[in-house]
């Protein structure tokens, strides 16, 4: 029986059928979807797409966005209360490799708005955990082998901290300026490997490898654009947990749809097949525009 999704593709828009997909050489596709050159201000043009769509979709953007809060909030406050405040360190700094596997509902919801369907939560849950799960768990799987790897390099790193007689200032300076290149590695590889991936994955039919290195090709070849959006992500979130994580509410929101616009932006997918079933197999009103554009030649 088909579900919702299937119906919706035949009404709402052009489905690739089993034929076209049938004539799709895999072999034949590119390594890497190219990028396009970003001006240095794209990201807060992102931004205001964002928020666009919080107010185009209030109930689902909060409703997502508390789920995440709390989620965030209730291991802080089970970490502070038992008196480990390392672990609560090291679990917000998880949550760091992990948070763009929580925005691909987020995303759902932006491609429902953009092809004039009602944003529904069934539909944009069943996107991220049953139409794109294989992917996004071996992708997952990668953010979970580089966490593991800068768990390990910070335990490494104690090897610096000073432990005999009185801790100079300079010896601080040493250990926690090392210490944070360590880390800046890592979130630099973590943050170029899933800014565009996952939201590609959710757009066209590709494999996780492709997604990645797509998205790390594209950050390199916009390192100052890049720059400024991870840092707009790093003061949004920073933001949302000092004001005791209810800014988070409206901040995760914002930030996923803004990614979403973003990797729409500068992503050139159109050499990758849609997908089958589910909300992008449906062309968006640009994509219909163009297809038909190109038809008539």
């Amino acid at each position: 029986m088909q579900d919702h999704d299937d119906a919706l593709n035949v009404t709402g828009g052009t489905m690739m059928t089993d034929v076209e997909q049938a004539q799709i050489d895999r072999d034949e596709l590119p390594f890497v979807a190219p990028c396009r050159t970003l001006s240095p201000w794209a990201p807060f043009r992102w931004l205001r797409l964002g928020v666009t769509d919080l107010m185009r979709a209030p109930q689902q953007s909060l409703a997502y966005g508390l789920a995440v809060a709390l989620m965030i909030g209730v291991v802080c406050l089970l970490a502070w209360f038992r008196g480990s405040q390392w672990f609560m360190f090291a679990m917000l700094g998880g949550f760091v490799f992990l948070a763009p596997l929580t925005c691909i509902g987020l995303y759902a919801i932006s491609a429902q708005l953009e092809r004039g369907q009602e944003p529904l939560m069934a539909r944009s849950i069943r996107a991220a955990f049953k139409r794109h799960f294989g992917n996004e768990m071996i992708f997952a799987l990668a953010l979970l082998v580089i966490f593991l790897l800068w768990a390990r390099a910070a335990v490494m790193v104690t090897v610096f901290f000073p432990t005999e007689g009185d801790i100079t200032i300079r010896e601080w300076i040493n250990y926690l300026g090392f210490g944070s290149m360590v880390g800046a590695v890592f979130a630099a590889v973590t943050f170029s490997a899933s800014a565009f991936s996952l939201p590609m994955i959710m757009h066209r039919d590709v494999d996780s490898i492709t997604a990645i290195v797509t998205s790390i090709n594209a950050v390199l070849r916009n390192k100052f654009a890049m720059f400024i959006w991870l840092t707009l992500v790093v003061v949004l979130l920073v933001l949302g947990v000092v004001t005791a994580f209810t800014g988070l509410i409206a901040i995760v929101p914002i930030i996923g749809y803004a990614a979403w616009h973003g990797y729409l932006e500068t992503i050139d997918a159109e050499q990758f097949p849609r997908h089958s079933v589910g909300i992008t197999s449906v062309p968006r009103p640009e994509d219909s525009a163009q297809d038909t554009s190109s038809s008539t030649r």
